[in-house]
């Protein structure tokens, strides 16, 4: 039975993951800020006395290692870690108010990863000595680290960083028996996704992704696109030559800011209220 560990939990993909990881059979460590969120998950997976949900803020490290700590005591060990935690913005430098959402994006989707993997590496290198072989770090990167957004610098830079970061670490702990497996998703159904109002090319749905992404991390695969279609336009993405890519890019869409995300979201939430007291 595998152990899996996951943070970003309580929504979108790491809600997938989970669903699919407790479909195969395997003992979930659900980690993510909302417990009412968890719990539901939690009683909605088979066997749900199995997994073990923790109600933790991802940025805070201290009790992001305890509650990692508190997994490994309770299962006696850990295949799978995957740091899922993150967050999309639209940002823009010129606006003095987006430094405090560039340092929360990089503080969720970059440093958060390092402290989830430095919880357990230590008990992995031990289980690795014993012979075993199935032992899996993975990063939730995404195709905008591969080549920078306008309108969402802080996002773009968070996941190039977060690819850069896993193939370090993937290098360095080569000879250990842990291999570390970079995912990057491209436009998948999720709330994160749900409040863009631009095109999204090869949506897919968050369940088809976690299908295809436990396939990638039990292969051990270094680094995978998901969807498929979308690694023919990162390869592209890569070979366009600054000139042509400014040129094409110029004209894209930018992600919404913090606050008209949460202002649609509040709007959102007084029309359903509106609605069901009629």
């Amino acid at each position: 039975m595998k152990r899996v560990f996951i943070t970003g939990a309580s929504s979108g993909l790491g809600v997938a993951l989970a669903m699919e990881y407790a479909a195969q059979g395997a003992q979930c460590g659900l980690l993510a800020r909302r417990k009412e969120e968890l719990e539901s998950l939690r009683l909605s997976l088979p066997n749900p006395d199995k997994h073990i949900i923790y109600a933790v803020d991802v940025c805070d490290h201290q009790a992001l290692n305890a509650a990692a700590q508190d997994f490994l005591q309770r299962t006696g060990g850990i295949e799978v870690v995957i740091a899922n935690a993150g967050v999309s913005y639209g940002t823009l430098t010129e606006r003095h108010e987006d430094t405090a959402v560039f340092e929360k994006i990089m503080a969720i989707n970059v440093l958060a990863v390092v402290a989830t993997f430095s919880a357990f590496v230590t008990a992995m290198k031990s289980q690795a000595k014993t012979g075993q072989r199935d032992l899996r770090l993975v990063g939730i990167a995404s195709v905008a680290g591969i080549r920078g957004l306008p309108g969402a610098e802080a996002y773009s830079a968070s996941k190039a960083a977060v690819i850069s970061y896993c193939e370090s670490l993937r290098v360095e702990l080569r000879s250990s028996g842990i291999k570390v497996v970079t995912i990057a998703p491209g436009y998948i159904d999720t709330p994160m996704t749900q409040v863009n109002t631009y095109p999204m090319p090869f949506l897919m749905p968050a369940n088809k992704f976690a299908i295809s992404a436990v396939k990638k991390i039990t292969a051990g695969s270094s680094y995978a696109v998901i969807p498929w279609q979308m690694r023919g336009v990162s390869w592209l993405l890569r070979l366009l030559p600054n000139s042509l890519y400014d040129l094409i890019f110029a004209r894209a869409p930018y992600k919404a800011a913090m606050n008209e995300i949460v202002q649609e979201a509040k709007h959102s939430a007084d029309q359903l209220a509106k609605q069901s007291n009629q």
